[in-house]
């Protein structure tokens, strides 16, 4: 490998990016406006869960349960309704996600220490929101009729349960994985459009060194991107970062350059810029979000499924990320994620070499 070549390359690539100030700017644009939109957009947290109370018992007791609903800041009640028909109602209308009826017997039941119950009617159209908000009532009703138990709960990592601290993480790797892969996607496929693809290949050029000519260029832009997305994280949407910063720049590197190269393979095969692009974003976009682990945890998916989300690079970057950011974990502990990064990176490398080759042949 000719270190001149490829810096001829590699300048020739970087001299067409800046040519293009509106791909540049919208390659470096993207990263941050997509953090944002998906950043504040995308929420896992429920609270201020809309709920109606209907109290048939009307006593201190009930009243003292009420009171408990409207401290909660999980809940957030809409009003005292005057039956079922009211509460019906409202969550046909979507006005309303939760009714709680406190029946005649409740107070009556507490001070005879019988079991008192109380019914609950929840919008179960959104099975996840109405799962969750389940839980809160149960906790709350939990720690309002045995006031002699008390809990103490210490959570590690996220003290303040936001999702934002959990998503972020993993909104970096999923817009590293989107912007890299169609930026390169494009490259050789406009080569061969163009025709100078040919000229190329009539100079004393390797594959290796024109590939890689090709991805250091487009890498800076990536890397820039990264550091703009690893900021925005903390600056704007105050995600701690408690690990080593290091480590994260270098597994980000390391995922950059396997998405680069991912992109190359794609151009190489398809030769023609739309259909790169096309399947450029269908192979990045979905598995990085799909079957990253990103939102949905790889744990509840089907075996099967299960088994393809260990080709998915994102997957390891995300898990990475995630103990750097909200854990601290450095190498120890992250040693596997990052080795089968390299090794998933390196195998890209090689298929994009040969497949080149073949090409070319």
């Amino acid at each position: 490998m000719n270190l001149r070549r490829l810096k001829t390359i590699a300048w020739k690539e970087f001299i067409h990016i800046i040519r293009d100030p509106r791909s540049l700017t919208m390659a470096l644009a993207i990263p941050l406006l997509m953090l944002i939109l998906f950043g504040y957009a995308l929420s896992l947290d429920v609270d201020h869960i809309p709920t109606l109370i209907y109290d048939a018992d009307k006593s201190p007791e009930s009243r003292e349960l009420i009171e408990k609903f409207q401290g909660s800041r999980f809940f957030q009640i809409i009003g005292i309704a005057d039956g079922y028909k009211s509460i019906e109602s409202k969550i046909d209308k979507n006005e309303c996600l939760m009714g709680v009826i406190i029946p005649q017997d409740y107070s009556r039941n507490i001070l005879s220490g019988k079991t008192a119950e109380i019914q609950l009617l929840i919008d179960g159209s959104d099975s996840n929101t109405a799962a969750i908000s389940l839980g809160y009532v149960e906790a709350l009703i939990r720690m309002h009729t045995a006031p002699s138990i008390e809990g103490r709960v210490r959570v590690w990592y996220n003290s303040e349960l936001k999702s934002r601290n959990y998503i972020v993480p993993g909104l970096i790797a999923y817009i590293l994985m989107v912007v890299a892969v169609p930026l390169t996607s494009l490259t050789i496929a406009r080569e061969w459009e163009m025709g100078t693809m040919e000229q190329l290949l009539s100079t004393p050029l390797k594959p290796i060194e024109l590939i890689l000519g090709k991805v250091s260029a487009l890498f800076t832009i990536g890397f820039i991107d990264m550091m703009i997305t690893v900021i925005a994280g903390v600056v704007i949407f105050h995600v701690p970062l408690r690990g080593s910063p290091l480590l994260l720049l270098f597994t980000g590197c390391v995922f950059l350059f396997g998405a680069l190269c991912w992109g190359i393979f794609i151009s190489t095969v398809t030769r023609s810029q739309l259909l790169a692009y096309q399947i450029g974003m269908l192979t990045s976009m979905l598995p990085s979000f799909l079957l990253s682990g990103f939102i949905y945890a790889i744990e509840n998916m089907p075996l099967l499924v299960q088994g393809i989300t260990y080709i998915v690079p994102a997957r390891y970057l995300i898990t990475v990320l995630r103990g750097i950011f909200l854990k601290g974990a450095g190498f120890k502990i992250l040693w596997f994620e990052i080795v089968l990064l390299l090794l998933l990176s390196s195998g890209i490398f090689i298929l994009t070499i040969k497949k080149f080759k073949q090409k070319i042949a």
